[in-house]
């Protein structure tokens, strides 16, 4: 796999990171202070996303009010397990595996190209799981990967849920890594080829006719994949009402559909090729754990 392949990969694993540790009052807190972008914004939703990138380091940032009451959202995103059911949902993993326990839980990720592909052609990233705090209101999880390809490291996943009331949470969800001289050259070439016209969500003025211009660059590539992340939980939770056996296609019709929410930035794959590669990487993801039984 080239380095600049490897580079457009990792960016979809790219997990927050240097997020300093919060607290259900500190959430709470963010949660007022968000009043009014939550209630007014361009993404249809009770939603307010930022990006960040300075040092070596970029990060994105999504804020959302669920209607999910956290009795259940809390459980549910829990058990290391359930993450993989979660995960896969992404166009990009093509397959999760889930092993150990408490301090020892790993989740172990397979990142690749829009089109079903073997594992071995797919990018392992592994992360370490931690559940940091599960309260009656409050839950913090955090996955960590120390070192990913071509000299990056501190990869962090850190999410955080709030109990608002008894139908609605609170959700942070923040991505980030840092990158060093190998990656950046990589990211480059990408943003000058494949990703040129690829934008994120961030508005950062308007064109000559009124349209609003986005953000591009290394900053939309990490919006876009916190994005997807978040779609991605948001379809997990909004099944668990319905039977087990009704559940996998719920999930996956509404992450397509959340995705076509905003074709500018998102959209990639017909909703029909979309569920049939998904199909099928589910399938060997069942049949993996299975065996490890």
């Amino acid at each position: 796999m080239t380095p600049f392949r490897l580079f457009c990969l990792l960016l979809l694993c790219s997990a927050s990171g240097l997020l300093q540790a919060s607290d259900a009052a500190a959430l709470r807190a963010r949660h007022l202070a968000l009043a009014e972008p939550l209630a007014n914004n361009p993404f249809q939703r009770p939603l307010y996303l930022e990006s960040t990138h300075g040092d070596s380091l970029l990060q994105g940032d999504i804020y959302a009010e669920l209607e999910q009451p956290f009795s259940l959202a809390g459980p549910a995103l829990q058990g290391v397990r359930q993450w993989c059911e979660l995960l896969i949902l992404h166009l990009n993993v093509k397959g999760c595996q889930a092993s150990g326990t408490q301090a020892q839980a790993r989740l172990k990720l397979y990142v690749g190209r829009k089109f079903d592909q073997p594992l071995a052609d797919a990018y392992p990233f592994e992360f370490h799981y931690r559940v940091e705090a599960a309260q009656s209101d409050y839950l913090r999880v955090l996955l960590a990967a120390p070192q990913g390809p071509l000299g990056t490291q501190d990869y962090r996943i850190v999410l955080e849920v709030l109990a608002l009331d008894a139908r609605r949470s609170f959700l942070h969800l923040s991505y980030a890594y840092r990158y060093g001289v190998a990656a950046n050259l990589a990211m480059q070439g990408y943003l000058a080829t494949g990703g040129r016209d690829k934008v994120g969500f961030s508005v950062v003025g308007k064109t000559a006719s009124g349209a609003p211009q986005y953000l591009d660059g290394m900053r939309a590539v990490v919006e876009r994949n916190t994005m997807r992340y978040y779609l991605a939980i948001d379809a997990y939770l909004g099944a668990l009402a319905l039977p087990v056996a009704a559940r996998q296609d719920k999930r996956l019709n509404d992450w397509h559909s959340g995705v076509e929410r905003y074709p500018r930035q998102l959209h990639e794959l017909e909703r029909a090729a979309y569920l049939s590669m998904k199909r099928q990487e589910i399938r060997r993801q069942q049949r993996q754990a299975a065996t490890r039984q």
